[in-house]
């Protein structure tokens, strides 16, 4: 057999400009925040067939899903450049790193949002395409353009739209809405604040150079853990609160017990330190930020798992 003739060097460099650009677009959309949006939609999805969901409608609800929340994620990465070339945090995002053009990553967003609007009215329905559209329009002129560097409140607004993919994966598989995914939309709603200034605590410095008014930029570290503490605790009563509302079995609840009181107890944690007069990255905000990452998704998995059983 003949060896195989080598690649030549200018084709080995084409392939490699090619993977780079197929992976700064990919970044524009921001995988990792989408991976915690999916994790809200597909128990929901569940709960609402109150069993296994139809494998197509999941498949088709997580490919729009992600286009539809890939596109929010562009269009805010074209809105932010200007920040995000400040902040350590964010520095490494394509646009920051000028491998992919303002324009060109403009028009990729644009062009996710229409894809994802027409895929859901045209293969689950209009109630999910409306919802989608709907989470695009708020987190791009909403939370991007009008409250990201206006005011302290930004996150707390703003995330009605990350809270979106619940009432999206119930209306994907019923047609319409009801009171058990606005439940679902509360807790994520309420667990979004907290979530997001423990993390901004951590990076306090970026969002002040890049002078975005979060939270932790413009007011005291107690106020922000009080704060942070007041939101997991209506966090965990609006998780209690789809029990009885969605009549949940035994599992859910005690899955929603228990997590709601770890929580609690890194929040209770944080606050202790701060008022002992533990500042800083000693407080380890992060803590809380990672523990309120497993807390949602353990919550959801509860919230899929519990038809299967009752």
């Amino acid at each position: 057999m003949a060896p195989l003739a080598p690649v030549p060097a200018a084709e080995r460099a084409g392939r490699r400009r090619l993977g780079a650009s197929v992976r700064a677009y990919v970044a524009l959309t921001k995988p990792r925040v989408i991976e915690l949006l999916l994790i809200t939609t597909i128990p929901v999805m569940f709960l609402a067939e109150r069993g296994l969901p139809p494998l197509s409608t999941v498949l088709l609800t997580l490919a729009f899903g992600t286009m539809s929340a890939g596109a929010a994620n562009a269009i805010n990465c074209y809105i932010d450049r200007d920040i995000d070339a400040k902040m350590r945090r964010t520095r490494r995002r394509p646009l920051a790193r000028h491998q992919v053009t303002p324009a060109r990553a403009l028009i990729f967003g644009v062009t996710l949002a229409v894809l994802s609007t027409a895929g859901f009215l045209l293969a689950v329905n209009p109630v999910a395409a409306a919802g989608s559209l709907f989470a695009i329009l708020f987190y791009v002129f909403v939370y991007s353009l009008l409250l990201k560097r206006r005011t302290s409140q930004n996150v707390v607004w703003g995330g009605i739209a990350g809270c979106m993919p619940v009432l999206i994966g119930w209306a994907a598989i019923t047609g319409g809405i009801a009171w058990t995914p606005f439940v679902l939309f509360g807790v994520v709603f309420l667990w979004t604040p907290p979530h997001t200034w423990t993390l901004a605590m951590r990076y306090r410095e970026d969002y002040a150079v890049a002078k975005v008014p979060m939270l932790p930029v413009v007011a005291t570290e107690r106020r922000v853990v009080t704060e942070s503490l007041v939101y997991t605790y209506a966090t965990v009563a609006c998780s209690l609160l789809l029990w009885p509302v969605a009549g949940m079995g035994p599992v859910y609840g005690a899955v929603a017990v228990v997590l709601g009181l770890v929580f609690l107890a890194e929040g209770h944690r944080l606050l202790k330190a701060v008022r002992a007069g533990v500042t800083g990255v000693h407080l380890r905000p992060m803590r809380f930020f990672h523990l309120s990452n497993v807390y949602l998704a353990l919550l959801f998995t509860a919230v899929a798992v519990d038809p299967l059983l009752y």
